[in-house]
């Protein structure tokens, strides 16, 4: 039902941004990431918090596309664009948020506050209106305080936060795995829509927008060989030169590039593990990895860990998963979700 009466706000009307979306998705992590332990729970959700994903989703699809800037709004004036735009001219091209924050944290956060405003006035008070409709249908969350001309003392006021009304974190985290491709799909549509050049022609739109190419990790290899040794983490055999970074927790679920969501791997156990989740075992082994290895590689490369981001997406995701779904434990293995779970999930 949920999940029916999003795609039902979404697919009624024509959107003349591609922000509506943006903030759905921004939600869903959200939501995977801090979910409740009774899902029946509310959640806060912290405005600045959404704009830093919302950030991280344009971060990479500003990049030029096949020589053109892309257009996502109809509006003259693209506001998070163009203050995406700005933070990645003052952070030097840093391939991704968290190393962009490192190097400019003063731009980071101007970026960040033009988001929270953007937000607030534009796709969170109208993400549950029908077009026509007299008001919203705040199914998510309570947005009566929000319209096109909040101000910032009102959002600090309400403490630059909303509150996903009881069930709503859970239903949206349940349903990533669902809703996400749709978005994807909608997105692609209005990029499409608003940029002429993109016919049937034009190659991996889809890739550039959401990361198939993925930030560069080749970075990542030679010091994770030194430190771990030249070994796929999943099956133990001896890499190449080239071998593949894997992300552990799927790409397609969160879009963490934090070392420790990131393992050596062979390209056998890559390509047959996908986008699987992967048994808990695996996760447990990932995590237990040294921490203090891990914080040097990072401070040498300017790449941060996140660990706790990939500690707070594996306990969201799982406990959004119903007991006994398959979860991928080594290269043509497979395994039922367990009932029991490492000291992390706690």
């Amino acid at each position: 039902m949920l999940g029916q009466r999003v795609v039902a706000i979404l697919e009624t009307g024509l959107r003349t941004a591609t922000y509506k979306l943006a903030t759905l998705m921004a939600l869903i992590e959200h939501c995977i990431e801090n979910l409740p332990v009774n899902p029946d729970d509310t959640l806060r959700v912290p405005l600045p918090a959404l704009a830093h994903r919302v950030l991280e989703t344009y971060w990479r699809q500003v990049r030029p596309f096949d020589g053109h800037e892309l257009r996502q709004s109809t509006q003259p004036r693209a506001r998070i664009l163009i203050a995406t735009n700005e933070f990645r001219a003052a952070a030097g091209g840093a391939g991704s948020v968290e190393i962009a924050q490192l190097r400019a944290p003063a731009a980071y956060q101007t970026a960040i506050d033009e988001i929270v405003l953007c937000l607030a006035q534009q796709p969170l008070h109208r993400l549950q209106r029908l077009p026509g409709a007299a008001g919203s249908d705040p199914f998510l969350y309570d947005d009566g305080f929000l319209h096109d001309q909040v101000s910032r003392s009102t959002l600090r006021a309400h403490g630059d936060a909303i509150e996903l009304r009881p069930g709503v974190a859970a239903g949206l985290a349940r349903l990533a795995g669902l809703l996400k491709p749709a978005l994807e799909i909608m997105w692609v549509e209005d990029v499409r829509r608003m940029n002429k050049f993109l016919d049937a022609e034009v190659p991996d739109v889809a890739g550039h927008l959401f990361g198939r190419e993925r930030t560069a990790l080749s970075a990542v290899r030679e010091p994770f060989k030194e430190a771990f040794g030249p070994h796929c983490f999943y099956c133990r055999t001896h890499l190449p030169a080239t071998n593949p970074i894997d992300h552990v927790l799927p790409w397609s679920l969160v879009g963490i590039d934090g070392l420790s969501n990131l393992v050596l791997a062979c390209t056998r156990c890559n390509g047959d593990k996908a986008g699987a989740l992967p048994a808990v075992s695996v996760m447990d082994r990932v995590l237990q990895r040294d921490h203090e290895v891990l914080e040097d590689i990072a401070t040498a490369l300017q790449w941060p860990t996140q660990h706790q981001r990939v500690v707070a997406a594996a306990r969201g995701i799982y406990r959004g998963q119903p007991p006994g779904v398959p979860t991928w434990s080594g290269y043509k293995q497979r395994e039922r979700l367990e009932v029991s779970f490492p000291p992390w999930w706690a």
